[in-house]
């Protein structure tokens, strides 16, 4: 009896391990369908990087293939030198590091735009309002940036030069983007400091005849500064990184594209119910002013403004010799054909 089943028997143990190799196959291949990148963010608690963690609650990475290990850091310095270094494969970060480290032969490469306007914003201390009036009078002041070398830093040195001041007049101080700027600036340790949002509008909340000397949150007052638009958070990496993964930095803008389509199409309050509590913080009517403020600054498609990439070059030109001279190709320091794929894909 045992005889005659033997055949069929070792039917179904064939028919069985076939398909455990089919799914061992399967489990394999959703393996590799997921590419591990390391992303050095320049601070989540600030609104500016909203689109990168946002995409993660989302499950946008996943969706394109990529398992993003998101990484948090001071300032866009500090994830610059981790991508640099090799610790972190992308930043999200500011445009304009890639035009300064062009000049440095160090060429980085910006593949999505979410932020239009920077949302940096030059806030004096509600402890110093009566002897600081104006950008000259800071001349010889303390004056807080995220950290020393960050897009901040930069920015206050660009207003000040603007306004006929030796830029490395004022003494910069690190106190990086969130709680630590703001209790810096309550406390009078510092005269100003250069802040982001949502840090700007709980200080705007709670001082209500705070002065500010410059802010680039919207259109009008980025144009009013700068001359015209210009480009503030972006995904880039190390040129030969997107060379060796183009499947990885597609996947990480169509990741983007449709976050960014996502906050454009959904309320304030439907944003912030999807952020983490940790970074939402717990004055959530403070975290959804801010938010509102901040919304008109995320990108609606991704793309880099050629202008705007040449107004950054423009003011870094005026603040640095180095880079004055190095005679940048702009074109070369950001691509939008990524974005450009991931629309006919959508």
């Amino acid at each position: 009896m045992l005889t005659r089943d033997l055949p069929t028997i070792f039917r179904r143990l064939t028919a069985a391990l076939a398909a455990l190799v089919l799914l061992a196959g399967l489990m394999t291949g959703l393996a590799q369908a997921q590419s591990k990148v390391t992303i050095a963010i320049g601070g989540s608690a600030c609104l500016c990087y909203l689109p990168t963690v946002l995409a993660e609650q989302l499950g946008e990475y996943k969706k394109a293939g990529i398992d993003a290990d998101l990484v948090d850091f001071k300032g866009g310095s500090q994830s610059l030198t981790a991508v640099i270094g090799g610790s972190a494969d992308v930043v999200s970060g500011y445009f304009d590091h890639c035009v300064n480290l062009a000049a440095k032969n160090q060429p980085l490469v910006a593949f999505v735009t979410y932020d239009r306007y920077p949302g940096l914003v030059l806030v004096v201390s509600p402890k110093h309002t009566a002897e600081i009036k104006s950008i000259k009078d800071l001349v010889g002041k303390k004056v807080g940036v995220s950290a020393p070398g960050s897009s901040t830093d930069f920015f206050l040195k660009y207003l000040l030069k603007k306004e006929g001041a030796d830029p490395t007049s004022a003494a910069v101080i690190g106190v990086g983007l969130g709680a630590t700027a703001v209790a810096a600036m309550e406390q009078g340790e510092i005269d100003a400091a250069v802040m982001l949002d949502p840090s700007v509008t709980v200080l705007q909340g709670k001082y209500k005849d705070l002065k500010i000397l410059s802010d680039t949150r919207t259109q009008k007052d980025t144009q009013a500064v700068f001359g015209g638009d210009y480009p503030g958070g972006a995904l880039y990496t190390k040129a030969d990184w997107i060379e060796k993964h183009p499947k990885e930095v597609q996947g990480l803008t169509n990741a983007m594209v449709n976050t960014l389509t996502w906050i454009h199409s959904h309320t304030p309050e439907e944003i912030m119910a999807k952020m983490p509590e940790n970074l939402v913080g717990p004055d959530k009517a403070g975290y959804l002013a801010a938010l509102k403020n901040t919304i008109p600054m995320y990108s609606t498609t991704g793309l880099m403004d050629p202008k705007g990439a040449q107004a950054v070059l423009a003011v870094f030109s005026g603040g640095s010799e180095v880079v004055a001279k190095a005679n940048i190709d702009v074109t070369k320091t950001y691509t939008n054909k990524f974005v450009e794929a991931a629309k006919k894909t959508n």
